[in-house]
C-alpha cells in the first residue's frame, strides 16, 4: 500500500481534517463566520433573483403573451411539462444560481479556500466525479430496470412515447441543466451546511444528520416521498464525509434526477409526482445504499483522499507542543 493510501486510511487527527471540519482551515475562521456567509449568501442570491425577476415582470406587463406564461408559472404545481419546456428552466435556474451566491459570500467572508467546499483537496476532483457518475449510472440502470419491470408485471403501461415535438428540447435541457441543479443543492446542503455544523461539533454524525430536515423541508413530498428524500440526504452526507468531498454525492444526485426527467420525457414515470409508496421507499433506499457502499469501497481502492492535511502555524502550537485545529490549509 502506498504512503498516500496510508494517509487516506488514517483517522482524522490534528493534521488529518475530515470534510465536515474544513471550515476551520479557512484563513479567517471564527465560529460565527459561516453564519455570516449564509446571511450574505441569501442577500446576494436575493439580489441575483431580483435582477432576473424585475425585467421579467416588466416584459410580462408589456407583452400580453408573456403575462399569460408568467401567470402559468406562478400558479402551476407541475414544472415538468413537455408543452412548456421553459418551465423546467424556471424551476432549476434559481437553484443553479445558489452556486455563485454561495461562492461569492464564502470568498468575501472567509477568505481564500472556497475550494474546500468541494473537497479536502481544495477542488472538485473531476476524475473521481466521472468515475462516480459511471458507477451511479450502472446502479440506477439496474434500479430503474427493476422498478419499471415491476410496474409492467403489475399491469401498468410503461411504453415509451417518442411522439411529442418538444421531446428533443426537453432532453437537451435536462442534460444541460440538471447536473448544475444537482451540484448546487449538494454545495448548499452537503457543502456549506455540513461544514457549518462541523465547525461547531466534531462528531460527523451531527454534520450528517442535522441538515437532513432542511433538505426534506425544501422538497414538498408526502410522507413516503419525504422519507425517501431524507434517506437520500443522509446517504449523500455520509458519502461526502467518507470520500472527503462532494463528488460522489453530486453524481448520485445527477444520475437520480436525470433518469427521472428523461423517463418523464418519455411518459414512463411521473416527473411531477410528490407522493410515493413504501415499495418506492424501499427500492430507492436499496439503490442508494448499494451505490454508497460501492463508491466508498472504490474510493478506498483508488486512494481518494478522505481528509485534508493541515500544517499548523506557530500560533496554533500550544505551550505543551500540541497542535490546535485552527491550522492553515496547504492541500
Amino acid at each position: 500500500m502506498s504512503s498516500h493510501e496510508d494517509d487516506t486510511a488514517a483517522p482524522a487527527s490534528a493534521d488529518q481534517i475530515a470534510f465536515h471540519r474544513l471550515a476551520r482551515l479557512r484563513p479567517r475562521y471564527r465560529w460565527w463566520r459561516m453564519l455570516l456567509t449564509g446571511l450574505l449568501g441569501i442577500a446576494l442570491y436575493s439580489a441575483i433573483m431580483l435582477l432576473l425577476i424585475v425585467p421579467l415582470g416588466i416584459m410580462a406587463a408589456i407583452i400580453p403573451e408573456w403575462g399569460v406564461e408568467v401567470q402559468t408559472l406562478l400558479t402551476t404545481t407541475e414544472y415538468f411539462d413537455l408543452d412548456r419546456p421553459w418551465l423546467l428552466v424556471a424551476l432549476v435556474l434559481p437553484l443553479i444560481l445558489m452556486i455563485p451566491a454561495l461562492f461569492a459570500a464564502s470568498r468575501i467572508v472567509e477568505g481564500r479556500g472556497i475550494g474546500l467546499l468541494s473537497s479536502v483537496t481544495g477542488r472538485l476532483r473531476l476524475g473521481w466525479l466521472g468515475k462516480s457518475l459511471l458507477l451511479a449510472g450502472a446502479v440506477f440502470v439496474a434500479y430503474f430496470a427493476v422498478l419499471l419491470g415491476w410496474s409492467a408485471a403489475t399491469g401498468e403501461s410503461i411504453a415509451p412515447d417518442f411522439s411529442h415535438p418538444n421531446l428533443g428540447i426537453m432532453v437537451v435541457l435536462v442534460l444541460l441543466l440538471i447536473p448544475f441543479q444537482a451540484a448546487a443543492e449538494e454545495y448548499v446542503f452537503r457543502g456549506y451546511l455540513m461544514q457549518l455544523v462541523g465547525g461547531w461539533l466534531r462528531h460527523p454524525a451531527f454534520a450528517i444528520l442535522l441538515p437532513v430536515p432542511l433538505f426534506v423541508f425544501a422538497h414538498g413530498y408526502d410522507i413516503w416521498g419525504a422519507a425517501s428524500v431524507g434517506v437520500f440526504a443522509a446517504v449523500a452526507a455520509w458519502l461526502t464525509w467518507r470520500t472527503g468531498g462532494l463528488e460522489a454525492a453530486i453524481a448520485l444526485h445527477i444520475v437520480n434526477n436525470v433518469f427521472i426527467f428523461l423517463f418523464g420525457s418519455l411518459g414512463m414515470v411521473d416527473a411531477n409526482a410528490t407522493s410515493g409508496t413504501p415499495i418506492d421507499l424501499l427500492a430507492s433506499t436499496v439503490a442508494m445504499v448499494v451505490f454508497a457502499l460501492l463508491a466508498d469501497r472504490w474510493a478506498k481502492r483508488l486512494g481518494i483522499a478522505r481528509t485534508a492535511k493541515a500544517r499548523p502555524t506557530a500560533a496554533s502550537v500550544g505551550a505543551n507542543g500540541t497542535h490546535r485545529l485552527d491550522a492553515v490549509f496547504h492541500g
